[in-house]
């Protein structure tokens, strides 16, 4: 008996020395790395769609618009409401926003569109940028866990462990792309989810958003006749231009 524990013994030391050990834990850098090196010069450089919103109060539909969106990665959105021509809509453009009625700006601000760079902006920047601005956003990277959402397994950016109120971001463990977003400022919760993605000119595309505050459903998103690489005037992102 004793010679058998003996071999076990020596069995178990040399799987140790040959790197034969259990896998350990990632972490939240090293899923950002997966996902960097994975869509880098991969991802769409561009994605126009045009998109159906509900508006709710109380978790009950109120309102419905059409959407046409035009995106430039890595940082610029633009967002027209009820069609091109309405001279209404916003402009995300770097760390700013502009708010345009009658095609003229009624708004401007200091306000990042922060999903504009988690939903592939990322890409476009050196990967050092990427850290910086995960924790420009408040994001604890030295924070990370696994757990299931929707029944696959998720990777979860900024997070211990479930319930935890603190800003995260929910990976899909296989498609390597975010599927849920929690931001916690004060007393308000935000929470996005991003869902049914669709394969577009090889990279991903979400095609279902929603979005909740407080746990209450503020907004759902649904989005048709995405094109992704398509060649778009810049000039489109230039608040001056508004309306020229």
């Amino acid at each position: 008996m004793k010679h058998l524990v003996s071999i076990i013994t020596s069995i178990i030391t040399l799987l140790s020395v040959w790197g034969f050990t259990s896998p350990k834990q990632l972490t939240s850098a090293q899923v950002i790395k997966k996902m960097y090196t994975r869509y880098y010069n991969k991802w769409h450089t561009s994605l126009t769609f045009t998109q159906t919103t509900g508006r709710y109060r109380n978790d009950t539909l109120i309102k419905t618009d059409t959407w046409y969106e035009r995106i430039v990665y890595p940082d610029m959105l633009r967002i027209d409401f009820g069609g091109d021509n309405s001279g209404n809509g916003v402009i995300y453009r770097g760390d700013s926003s502009y708010v345009f009625r009658n095609n003229k700006v009624v708004r401007a601000a200091k306000d990042e569109n922060e999903l504009i760079f988690f939903l592939g902006g990322m890409y476009f920047r050196p990967i050092d940028n990427v850290f910086d601005h995960f924790n420009q956003l408040h994001f604890d990277l030295g924070k990370f866990h696994e757990t299931k959402w929707n029944g696959k397994d998720v990777y979860v950016i900024g997070a211990a462990k479930d319930g935890e109120k603190v800003n995260q971001l929910w990976i899909d463990k296989e498609k390597l792309v975010a599927v849920r977003y929690f931001k916690y400022e004060g007393s308000t919760k935000t929470e996005a989810t991003f869902e049914e993605h669709k394969m577009v000119e090889g990279a991903w595309s979400e095609t279902l958003c929603k979005f909740y505050i407080n746990d209450k459903l503020l907004q759902t998103e649904v989005y048709h006749d995405i094109k992704a690489n398509q060649e778009i005037d810049k000039k489109i992102f230039d608040p001056a231009l508004i309306g020229s």
